[in-house]
């Protein structure tokens, strides 16, 4: 049986740790591959290079979203497509095992998977929109 009380809270906590780690993926491509390196990356796998700047600004405001709370289960679904581009276009030739060489797809699986349950579950406690504050007084009055 799931607890009322906590559920809330539970999807907080998941909300936030799925918004971290987009904008930490969205950094790594920004910061450390640099956004022209990530073009050409996704070039050489055969995509257009513009979806890499699509890529990041996903990631990034998908990321931010989710922590904050908005739109949390539209924002959850509209973010397994770039995971599911990750595990075709580059890390589905490496096998299920994250640690084989080039990375295997079990770890975008999970994030997927991760991102169903948020948005089955919606923004939890503390959302700025369709969420709930504390013991679950809403912010707003449509779900997110």
């Amino acid at each position: 049986m799931i607890d009322t009380r906590t559920a809330p809270y539970a999807a907080l906590i998941l909300r936030i740790t799925l918004g971290v780690l987009f904008l930490a993926h969205a950094g790594l491509k920004f910061f450390v591959f640099t956004p022209a390196g990530a073009a050409q990356f996704f070039g050489s796998l055969g995509l257009p290079p513009a979806l890499a700047y699509l890529t990041i600004l996903a990631e990034t405001v998908g990321g931010v979203a989710l922590i904050l709370g908005v739109f949390t289960r539209w924002v959850s679904l509209a973010l397994i497509p770039v995971l599911l581009g990750a595990i075709v276009f580059v890390h589905g030739p490496a096998g299920f095992f994250f640690n084989n060489p080039n990375g295997g797809w079990e770890y975008l699986a999970f994030w997927i998977a991760a991102l169903v349950t948020q948005a089955l579950l919606g923004s939890g406690a503390y959302a700025l929109q369709g969420g709930s504050v504390g013991t679950g007084h809403a912010l707003s009055t449509r779900s997110a």
